[in-house]
């Protein structure tokens, strides 16, 4: 019988020979892009040093928020019966959302269009009574 040391099988120490490499996106259990973005926090001279975890984070932080967005913009979509987000769908989901739109308060959206909005005062004035004095009213002087 073997002694079960480091040659036997796969569940000893030391690194398996043909290991395949594994992303530090894979290990954080993310889509966006561990590496490239310490790169640019590297290249960018935001300060001196990068620690390991910065570039985790902020990369939860940016999928966070680009999963948000797209899930509002996907419900405007959808209530527009269409199957494809045009930047008229961010816009709507940016605006209509309060946090998202303090956040990108100062954000031009191209082609993004403004918000349905009518003034108050510029809508027809409900009164309680009948509509047969609605007409003569602008007559009594």
């Amino acid at each position: 019988m073997s002694s079960g040391g480091p040659t036997a099988g796969s569940g000893g120490r030391g690194k398996p020979k043909a290991s395949k490499s594994v992303s530090r996106s894979h290990k954080a259990g993310l889509q966006f892009p561990v590496g490239r973005i310490a790169r640019f926090l590297k290249a960018g001279k935001y300060a001196e040093r990068v620690g390991a975890g910065a570039p985790v984070y902020m990369a939860a932080v940016l999928e966070y928020l680009a999963a948000e967005v797209l899930e509002l913009a996907g419900n405007a979509a959808r209530d527009n019966k269409k199957n494809r987000i045009i930047p008229r769908h961010i816009q709507l989901a940016v605006r209509n959302d309060e946090e998202l739109s303090k956040l990108l308060g100062s954000v031009v959206i191209a082609s993004g269009g403004v918000l349905p909005n009518i003034n108050q005062s510029l809508l027809p004035k409900k009164s309680g009574k009948s509509k047969g004095d609605l007409g003569s009213q602008s007559q009594e002087f």
